[in-house]
């Protein structure tokens, strides 16, 4: 199965794009992939959603063309025929089955995969956005596909699946669209974002923006060390101790001298080579920008109480949490399941934490397939 990553514009008419926050954007491309076919009623469509430094390529090979990377040139760092990041559950006879399913994803807003973020030129100036770019939130980032579904000729979607900040995507379907979403799927998300968990944000933007290399979001394409160490972070709130320890325990690069401090521990190099992949595939003022989308999330800001905003969903909703999660821990999806009425949780058993849910597909697939099954 081919990935083909479209870019269109999803304003009409040079209309502008309004923000929650009362500011405006007069251009607006979005980053999108489909896979199976749309029925003539527009009724089989599902929409996955990715996580903060995620893309629309979400399963198939990539086909990485040189027009694809003039347009986004973070993909240059992709491989071509590279499998998308849940290739595991979309295609034929999968859970996401494309042969039942119209499949969307598309890149959100903000981030540097094709859609509209601080990577962009702004239209007003000619220049890159870089931190000029206005801080869009999560509402934004739904309201967008939305415009992007009307263009594709959706009426109606199955479900909204997605981990993390797709999670809080899926809840905001259902909350602002409740008349198109049959169905969500949020998965190790929360209903408003953590004081732990803005805590790690913080502390991954702080790296970036005391890099003088970063220079205000100015970086022109100089490396930013600094977010190396955010992704480092990062992964370590993703992750748990006992899928450290059994990965790398106490093992070294090599059997050199004890005390040689080149002489790496193998985690240290892990999280050295993660850090240095996102920094050559991510931009690291759309990591300020999305991490803010992070922390700004809770669905009643200016709705009414949490309990009430969630009690008013009428999507039937599957809530996965998993069992070792330190950054939403489960909890957090039994606290969502509790108040949506039409709802059912269910827990991954997995070492590795909050990235569970990129993991253990064996369990994901199972649970998945069962609750659309039963819509």
């Amino acid at each position: 199965m081919r990935s083909v990553v479209n870019i269109i514009s999803i304003i009409d008419n040079n209309s502008p794009f309004p923000l929650e926050n009362g500011k405006e954007l007069n251009q607006v491309e979005l980053a999108f992939t489909t896979y199976g076919k749309l029925n003539s009623e527009g009724t089989n469509a599902v929409l996955v959603c990715h996580a903060l430094s995620g893309d629309s390529h979400v399963a198939g090979e990539l086909d990485l063309t040189d027009e694809l990377i003039s347009r986004a040139p973070f993909y240059k760092a992709m491989k071509n025929k590279q499998p998308g990041w849940w290739d595991n559950l979309i295609g034929a006879g999968k859970p996401l089955d494309t042969e039942k399913y119209f499949v969307i994803c598309s890149n959100i807003l903000g981030s540097c995969y094709g859609s509209t973020g601080p990577s962009s030129i702004n239209p007003e100036t000619g220049k890159v956005y870089a931190m000029n770019f206005p801080q869009v939130t999560v509402r934004d980032i739904v309201r967008s596909q939305k415009m992007l579904l009307d263009k594709l000729g959706v009426k109606k979607l199955k479900t909204v699946i997605g981990g993390s900040l797709g999670g809080m995507q899926a809840l905001e379907w259902s909350i602002i669209y409740p008349e198109l979403v049959e169905s969500i799927i949020p998965i190790a998300t929360s209903a408003k974002h953590s004081a732990w968990a803005i805590g790690f944000n913080h502390i991954g933007r702080s790296a970036i923006m005391n890099d003088p290399d970063w220079k205000n979001g100015n970086y022109n394409g100089t490396k930013v060390s600094g977010l190396s160490i955010a992704r480092m972070i990062g992964m370590i709130s993703y992750r748990t101790q006992p899928s450290f320890e059994e990965r790398f325990g106490r093992e070294r690069l090599n059997n050199s001298d004890y005390y040689d401090d080149k002489n790496l521990f193998q985690s240290e190099n892990y999280l050295n080579y993660q850090g240095e992949k996102l920094v050559n595939r991510f931009d690291p003022n759309s990591y300020i920008i999305i991490s803010r989308i992070l922390d700004l999330h809770d669905v009643s800001y200016n709705r009414g109480s949490v309990e009430e905003v969630l009690a008013s969903i009428k999507a039937a909703a599957l809530c996965i949490g998993i069992d070792t999660d330190i950054l939403y821990p489960p909890e957090e999806q039994r606290y969502i399941r509790q108040h949506i009425s039409n709802s059912v949780y269910t827990e991954i058993k997995s070492r590795h934490g909050h990235d569970g849910f990129l993991i253990e597909f064996d369990q994901m697939r199972e649970i998945i397939l069962n609750f659309l099954n039963k819509l």
